[in-house]
């Protein structure tokens, strides 16, 4: 078996992202708190002495390239295999052949095993005595949550390095490196492209590296030497519009604002056609999701309760699941959050209530409200007095139990005013039988 990191000569045929894979950490960008100096990591390759690990991240992070550096900067046997291809049966050579080299070389073998996620329960069981006892120094890959793909036996035995998605000023750097680098990368071309034009394909690839450099290689396919890298050039070459959507300006401001008052106001084309927008852009998906867990229960709120649950479902699932799949599972939420009638009484309830504690004077907790759980409590008069609810059963039939439970200085304010809709109407249908009346608002 061949290491896909054996040095070659680079061939004219091989992608632009193979002939420029580092083989030092000087030119891996964007890592810096998994390989940055001082990291666990990069002490442990420094010093050749790297345990077994489990590289985890969305694609273009660099997890192959990684494990190609470690193959350049130590001194092991390196084998590489791919957990979509390969087999118990190669598996058991490969791990033959390890106690082998330790025997009779006294070298360790490490093995690469790219989307290790592939592998079965029975598979991953096979990889356990041999990581167990040192035989093979396993470097696992995976773009799926390893605590759901991974066995636990085999993950407890595996340091979890987490790859991040790169910046758009990282993806910017390994673009760079491309345009200059005359032996591997397009450096003989001459051709000239900004920071900023770059910068878009940083934000339109979403952190991936190998993508980017795919659409620069193409991309300098319709230049002459010495040409320049526009916008114009890059929507030909991807197919689609390639626009300005800067996640810390106001072009990613406004677009947010605009999904979520198309969520709030209840217009479900325009909140969809937003969600498109900003996945197209790059936006990260953990984002898109927390806004519409927050739309969810500060506009919906008590008109619809299902509708936080749905949301919140929804987030975890697009986090479990990524893009591009993730897409139609916060459609679904968008939707839903859209078409929910609104209510922002929890949301008015909580602020009135915090105003309060921050600038009213409000007392002490009534005397039969306070904790009497304590020998002595009833002679300062905590509990004393209080009703307990279930003990009323036909005085409070509804279950609500007349009493004082503000403090006295605030006795009469009213925090929540209930909005009659949806099923928040229903509730307050309930309130009113218990309390004989409450003001809401229609």
């Amino acid at each position: 078996m061949d290491s896909l990191f054996a040095e070659y000569e680079p061939k004219r045929f091989e992608p632009l992202a193979v002939r420029l894979r580092p083989t030092s950490l000087d030119h891996f960008y964007g890592q810096e708190k998994a390989v940055g100096k001082g990291s666990f990591l990069r002490a442990m390759i420094e010093k050749d002495t790297i345990p077994s690990l489990l590289f985890y991240g969305p694609s273009g992070t660099g997890k192959t390239t990684l494990a190609g550096i470690i193959a350049a900067m130590t001194h092991s046997q390196f084998v590489v295999l791919n957990a979509t291809n390969a087999g118990i049966g190669e598996l058991r050579a490969i791990i033959d052949t390890a106690r082998k080299t330790i025997q009779n070389l006294q070298q360790r073998t490490i093995l690469f095993l790219d989307e290790i996620h592939r592998f079965n329960k029975s598979q991953q069981d096979v990889l356990l005595p041999c990581v167990e006892d040192g035989t093979i120094i396993l470097i696992g890959a995976t773009t799926e949550n390893p605590f759901f793909e991974v066995n636990r036996p085999l993950l407890s035995r595996l340091r979890l390095i987490t790859l991040e998605t790169l910046t758009p000023e990282a993806v910017v750097k390994v673009l760079q490196r491309a345009l200059t680098d005359e032996e591997h990368g397009l450096g003989k071309q001459h051709i000239i492209a900004t920071s900023e034009v770059l910068r878009e394909v940083g934000l339109f690839v979403n952190g991936d590296a190998r993508m980017a450099l795919n659409i620069l290689e193409q991309a300098s396919a319709m230049l002459e030497p010495g040409g320049t890298l526009t916008l114009d050039i890059l929507e030909r070459v991807v197919g689609r519009r390639i626009y300005s959507y800067d996640k810390k300006g106001d072009n990613h401001y406004d677009t947010i604002s605009a999904f979520i008052k198309s969520m709030r106001g209840s217009d479900p084309q325009a909140a969809v056609y937003y969600l498109a927008r900003m996945i197209e852009a790059g936006e990260d998906p953990n984002f898109i999701a927390r806004r519409i867990v927050i739309c969810a229960a500060e506009d919906v709120g008590l008109a619809d309760p299902q509708a936080l649950v749905v949301a919140n479902a929804a987030a975890q699932a697009a986090h479990l699941v990524g893009f591009p799949e993730a897409q139609i599972i916060l459609s679904e939420a968008v939707l839903y959050v859209a078409l929910a009638p609104k209510s922002n009484s929890a949301y008015m309830a909580i602020a009135a209530a915090t105003n309060d504690v921050r600038h009213y004077e409000h007392g002490e907790v009534p005397a039969h409200l306070r904790d009497a759980h304590y020998s002595g409590a009833g002679k300062l008069g905590h509990g004393v007095t209080y009703k307990y609810a279930h003990d009323y059963p036909n005085d409070y039939p509804n279950g609500y139990v007349k009493q004082q439970y503000l403090p006295t200085a605030l006795k009469d304010r009213i925090y929540y005013e209930g909005i009659a809709r949806g099923r928040e109407k229903e509730l307050l249908t309930l309130w009113s039988e218990r309390t004989g009346g409450k003001t809401s608002k229609k």
